[in-house]
């Protein structure tokens, strides 16, 4: 299982995670409680990591981190305030209201 994403903040590693996760890569999180160690233990092996299952994914995942998913459709009109949105938006930022 090779190591594919590592950060100080777990949010972005857990996003990173989910990444991968909605594009078909087994991922986990490790090292989640490791932040409270830091002094103890050197900074860099305090960071939460991204670790995938499948070692013949890890090039595709690292690509996937680096570039982000890629989006696809057709933009989409807003039907509560007609706005005209990208495809990778599923609320409008105008009304609020979610694509149908």
């Amino acid at each position: 299982m090779p190591r594919v994403y590592s950060s100080f903040d777990l949010v972005a590693a857990h996003h990173a995670r989910n990444l991968l996760e909605s594009m078909g890569i087994r991922a986990e999180v490790r090292n989640e409680r490791l932040a409270s160690a830091m002094g103890e233990l050197p900074p860099a092996e305090c960071q939460a990591e991204v670790w995938v299952r499948d070692e013949q994914e890890a090039k595709r995942a690292e690509q996937l981190l680096r570039e982000g998913a890629p989006v696809s459709g057709p933009a989409w009109r807003c039907a509560g305030c007609g706005e005209r949105l990208e495809p990778q938006f599923t609320q409008c930022w105008r009304c609020g209201e979610t694509r149908r």
